[in-house]
C-alpha cells in the first residue's frame, strides 16, 4: 500500500504501461496528466484500486489520474523521476502525442484547451495575491497596522500589475514562438508610456484591453515570428527576427489590438453586472448547475480570462462564487450517498478521503470516484449547484453583489478571497448562505432520488461486510 509520494508514483508507473509507454507527463490542481502511446497497456481497475487514486479520467490527448491537491504536485514530481532517460519523451514521443491529439481534438476544443494552458500556471500567483490583497482589505477596513499596509498592497497588485508579460509569455510558448518575445510584445499594454499615443482618436490608457489584449498581441507576434523566420536568412536571423516582431506586433497592439480588446472588456464587465442585477437568480440557477459537467470535461479552465479581466476591472470576479456553487452541490450529494449506502465500505472510504478537498471546492475527487461513476448523484448534484447558485444570484438583484479577489480556491477556501460592494460580513454571509443552501438541496435531492435504481445495501454484494 502506497504510503508515501514516491512510493504511490512507483506504484502508478507499472500500471500505466511503464516508461516505455508514457510520451509526456503533466498536472493540474489534482490531476496527472499523462500522454501515453498505447492506452491498451493501462490497467484501469488496477489504477482504481491504489490508494490515493481517487479516480481516472480519459481524455482526447491525455489520461489523467485524480490523485488530489497538493499530493498531484508531489506524485508528479516522483513519476517524472522514475521516468529518468527511459521515457521517449522527445521527438518520436511528441509526434505520437500530437497525431494523437489532432486526431481526437475538435477544434473547440483544442482552442480551449490553448487558452487554458496559457492561464492555469498564472492561478498559484492569482491565489497568492488575492489572498494578500484581501488581508490587506480587512486591515485597512479595521485601522490596523497603518504602516504595513501600503507595503501589502505593493506586494498584492504588483502581479496583477504586469500579469500582461506573463500572460503574453506564456501564449507564446503554447503556441510556438518564443516565451520572452511574446512577454516583450505583451508589455506594451501595461507600458505607462502608451499614454502618450491616440487610436481611433482617443488617448490610450495604460492596461487598456488587459490579459485579452495581451493575448491577442503575443498570439500575433507567434505568428509574425514564424513569418519572418520563412525568409529571414539565417545569419540575420538573430537581429532581424525579433526586431521585426516586437516591430510589427508593437504597433499592431497599439494601434488597433488594445482598443479592441479594451472594448471587449467593457462588454464583459458590462454583460456580467447586468446579467447578476437583472436575472440573477435565473442566472445562478444555470451557472451552478451547468459548472459540474464544465469541470467534468476540463473545459472550466477556458473561464478563467473571464474571471481574470473582470478581477483587472473591478476589484473582483462576481461569477467565481456563483460558480463555486456548483462544488457545494457535490458534497451535499456525496454526504447523502455516505448516509444511504452505509454497507459500501469501498465507497465510503473513497468520499471520506475526497470530502474535505470537496469542502475546500476541489471537486474533481468526489466526480470522479463517487456521483459520476453511480450516474444519478450526479445530476442531483448539479441541482444542489443550481439552488446555491440562484440562492446567490436573487442577492445580486436585490444590489448586493458577492465577488473573489482572486480565482482558483472555491468552497470554503474562498471565504478568504470574498469582496463584494456590501460589508465583508454581509458579503460572507450571502456566500456562506449559498452553500449551505446546495449542500441541503443535493443532499435531499440525492438522498430521495439520486440513489433510485442503485441495488440496496442488502443486495449489494459488499452486503455482509461489517458496517
Amino acid at each position: 500500500m502506497p504510503t508515501s509520494s514516491s512510493a504511490l508514483a512507483a506504484a502508478l508507473l507499472p500500471l500505466v504501461g511503464g516508461p516505455a509507454n508514457v510520451l509526456s507527463t503533466a498536472h493540474c490542481m489534482t490531476r496527472l496528466r499523462l500522454g501515453l502511446a498505447d492506452r491498451s497497456l493501462v490497467d484501469e481497475a488496477g489504477l482504481r484500486a491504489v490508494p490515493g487514486v481517487l479516480g481516472v479520467v480519459v481524455d482526447d490527448d491525455t489520461y489523467q489520474i485524480v490523485l488530489g491537491p497538493g499530493v498531484v504536485t508531489r506524485v508528479t514530481a516522483r513519476f517524472d523521476a522514475l521516468l529518468g532517460s527511459s521515457s521517449p519523451l522527445a521527438a518520436r514521443g511528441v509526434q505520437l502525442k500530437e497525431e494523437q491529439r489532432q486526431r481526437n481534438a475538435t477544434p473547440l476544443k483544442l482552442a480551449l484547451r490553448r487558452v487554458a494552458n496559457v492561464f492555469v500556471p498564472l492561478i498559484p500567483a492569482l491565489v497568492g495575491c488575492g489572498v494578500l490583497a484581501g488581508l490587506n482589505g480587512l486591515l485597512v477596513n479595521l485601522g490596523w497596522l497603518p504602516s504595513l499596509t501600503p507595503a501589502l498592497a505593493a506586494v498584492a497588485s504588483a502581479f496583477m500589475a504586469l500579469i500582461a508579460v506573463f500572460v503574453g509569455h506564456n501564449t507564446a510558448k503554447e503556441f510556438g514562438g518564443t516565451p520572452v518575445l511574446g512577454g516583450a510584445v505583451a508589455a506594451v499594454v501595461v507600458y505607462p508610456g502608451v499614454a502618450k499615443v491616440t487610436a481611433f482618436g482617443v488617448t490610450l490608457a495604460p492596461g487598456q484591453g488587459g490579459v485579452l489584449g495581451a493575448l491577442a498581441a503575443a498570439v500575433l507576434g507567434t505568428y509574425v515570428e514564424k513569418w519572418c523566420r520563412t525568409w529571414v536568412p539565417a545569419t540575420l536571423d538573430v537581429l532581424l527576427t525579433p526586431t521585426l516582431t516586437v516591430l510589427v506586433s508593437g504597433l499592431a497592439t497599439l494601434y488597433g489590438l488594445m482598443y479592441a480588446a479594451g472594448e471587449i472588456s467593457s462588454a464583459i464587465g458590462t454583460a456580467a453586472n447586468w446579467l447578476l442585477t437583472t436575472t440573477g437568480a435565473a442566472a445562478g440557477l444555470v451557472l451552478g448547475g451547468l459548472f459540474l459537467p464544465l469541470v467534468m470535461l476540463g473545459l472550466h479552465q477556458a473561464l478563467i480570462p473571464i474571471h481574470t479581466t473582470l478581477v483587472e476591472q473591478q476589484g473582483y470576479t462576481v461569477l467565481l462564487p456563483l460558480l463555486a456553487m456548483a462544488g457545494a452541490g457535490q458534497v451535499g450529494a456525496a454526504a447523502a450517498v455516505y448516509v444511504r449506502l452505509r454497507h459500501d465500505t469501498s465507497l465510503r472510504t473513497t468520499i471520506r478521503s475526497a470530502l474535505p478537498a470537496g469542502l475546500l471546492g476541489v471537486g474533481e475527487p468526489l466526480i470522479y470516484g463517487v456521483s459520476l461513476p453511480l450516474g444519478r448523484p450526479f445530476l442531483t448534484a448539479c441541482a444542489g449547484g443550481s439552488a446555491g447558485g440562484a440562492f446567490v444570484g436573487f442577492f445580486a438583484m436585490l444590489g448586493d453583489r458577492v465577488g473573489a479577489t482572486a480565482i482558483g480556491p472555491s468552497g470554503w477556501a474562498l471565504f478568504p478571497l470574498l469582496a463584494g460592494n456590501r460589508a465583508l460580513p454581509v458579503t460572507a454571509a450571502i456566500y456562506g448562505g449559498g452553500l449551505v443552501t446546495a449542500y441541503v438541496v443535493g443532499f435531499l435531492a440525492t438522498y430521495a432520488f439520486g440513489l433510485t435504481g442503485v441495488a440496496s445495501p442488502e443486495s449489494r454484494t459488499d452486503a455482509n461486510q461489517p458496517c
